[in-house]
């Protein structure tokens, strides 16, 4: 197996990437609209710093993912189907990716304007001032970014499904 993407196929660390992320975030997601439905606890704000540190960690591993995609070309594109094709299946990454990142910052920030400090791993931060209409608007976007990102993993899911079964193009075979 090859570490950089050739011309057929991704290599092992693009593909790392792809199902690391995915595996996360089909985990992160539901988790997050449980921790919704919980009463104010020691347990919630326990496994809230689960869910901020898994988040985190998306976002940095979706950093070095652009970051890896910058270096080191994708595979050719398959053969379209129909005008546009190829623009929907990147404006579909271009949102995906950008969802990932809203999802993340805006989680971020209504923590922040709550008034707490947060781990990033790397370095702990936290705001003088707490804001809380502030953190009720990011928190808002952190939900609808999630609904965002429900839809086009859908979307994503489905052409990957309608590629390999009707037009038997071996798209899944690049990734898996």
């Amino acid at each position: 197996m090859k570490i950089l993407n050739t011309n057929n196929e991704y290599g092992i660390l693009a593909k790392l990437f792809h199902w690391i992320t995915f595996i996360i975030l089909i985990a992160q997601i539901p988790f997050g609209f449980y921790l919704v439905s919980l009463e104010f606890s020691d347990e919630r704000i326990e496994l809230e710093n689960i869910h901020i540190l898994v988040g985190i960690t998306v976002f940095y591993i979706t950093l070095f993912r652009l970051i890896w995609k910058f270096f080191n070309s994708s595979p050719s594109e398959t053969r379209s189907f129909f005008k546009g094709q190829i623009f929907i299946a990147k404006a579909n990454h271009f949102l995906l990716y950008l969802s990932i990142f809203t999802i993340t910052i805006s989680g971020i920030l209504k923590k922040l304007y709550m008034g707490e400090i947060l781990n990033f791993v790397f370095f702990k931060y936290g705001f003088e001032k707490d804001n809380f209409l502030l953190a009720d608007v990011y928190y808002q976007v952190h939900i609808y970014a999630n609904y965002l990102l429900l839809a086009l993993v859908t979307l994503h899911i489905l052409a990957v499904i309608i590629h390999h079964y009707i037009f038997k193009d071996k798209i899944l075979k690049k990734i898996t």
